[in-house]
């Protein structure tokens, strides 16, 4: 069955693709690429957009099909709460986007507020069915948070959501970085027999190897925010429901350090007037120093294999 969901998720991303892809340039619902982006992926504006939206439905209706019984299941419900509750913030901004004709959606503020929100939602329904202790890999060192568990409820979800959306910037980049993350999850759910986890993450993986597909170099589509922002929040809702918080920064360390280079270029460039990178999120500096962006992409796959091979040690310890 865990294989069969993964298929009917696999294929309903595959068939569907193409007829998204279509009605979306007869909508002419293009990517709109910001003034600030190189020069290069300024050509991506002819691309369709919001291609979350076909790998969001096909992981919930491929469950559906399958096996109904996994939404009685509370871990998965939160964690459907997570993916769909950020797919729809990232669906308005991208709207937004498109109905304005640039590249700013919601508001900095708004969005942040949305995020929030729907954190602590999460979080109010979590705490009744888990408790608040961490676990400090490799020390198997456990301690209870208390009501600061809250606080790093809401630093998970809106840290991880937009750290997907800042790696989503080249084919087939956070879609494949998010696919190999997801793989120390499904480890650590089989381990701790949580078939319905288990089954809600093979769907997932299913649609976006579909996905892939249609978003390799040349990109026929893109996922746009209703896409990363619903992936950053699944991810960070299954590191919550299998008590994994911690494991969660090392699993998505491509994110990370994607982000890093964000805060680390703002923090320079307000101190020393300089930047510290050519371009961030930092694997445009790596397009700038004269590599290709498909060699880029493996590379960051590698990078997050590494980094996935390292959770699963954890896991193992």
């Amino acid at each position: 069955m865990l294989f069969f969901v993964s298929l009917v998720s696999f294929l309903i991303t595959v068939i569907a693709y193409p007829f998204y892809i279509k009605k979306m340039q007869s909508l002419a619902y293009y990517q709109v690429i910001s003034e600030y982006s190189l020069e290069e992926f300024k050509q991506k504006a002819k691309t369709p957009t919001m291609g979350g939206i076909i790998f969001v439905l096909a992981t919930l209706i491929s469950l559906l099909i399958i096996n109904l019984k996994v939404f009685s299941n509370v871990r998965v419900q939160l964690v459907v709460l997570a993916f769909l509750g950020y797919a729809l913030i990232g669906l308005v901004d991208d709207l937004i986007i498109i109905v304005k004709g640039s590249n700013q959606g919601l508001r900095g503020k708004t969005k942040l507020f949305l995020q929030l929100l729907l954190s602590i939602i999460f979080y109010l329904i979590f705490k009744e069915n888990s408790i608040s202790t961490i676990t400090i890999p490799f020390l198997n060192f456990t301690f209870d948070l208390g009501y600061f568990y809250s606080v790093l409820v809401v630093l998970m979800f809106v840290g991880t959501s937009n750290a997907v959306n800042l790696t989503d910037g080249m084919d087939g980049l956070a879609g494949g970085t998010m696919l190999i993350a997801l793989l120390p999850f499904l480890y650590l759910a089989y381990l701790n027999q949580e078939l319905e986890v288990i089954t809600f993450i093979m769907a997932l993986l299913g649609s976006l190897l579909g996905y892939l597909m249609f978003n390799f170099k040349p990109a026929k589509v893109i996922m746009g925010d209703v896409g990363s922002l619903a992936l950053g929040g699944s991810l960070a809702a299954l590191a919550m429901v299998l008590k994994a918080e911690l494991l969660l920064i090392l699993v998505g360390g491509v994110f990370v350090l994607e982000t890093l280079s964000v805060i680390l270029q703002i923090f320079w460039v307000k101190a020393f007037k300089k930047r510290l990178f050519l371009y961030t999120p930092i694997h445009y500096t790596f397009r700038l120093k004269g590599y290709n962006e498909k060699a880029i992409v493996l590379g960051f796959y590698l990078l997050g294999f590494i980094f996935m091979l390292l959770g699963i040690g954890v896991i193992l310890s």
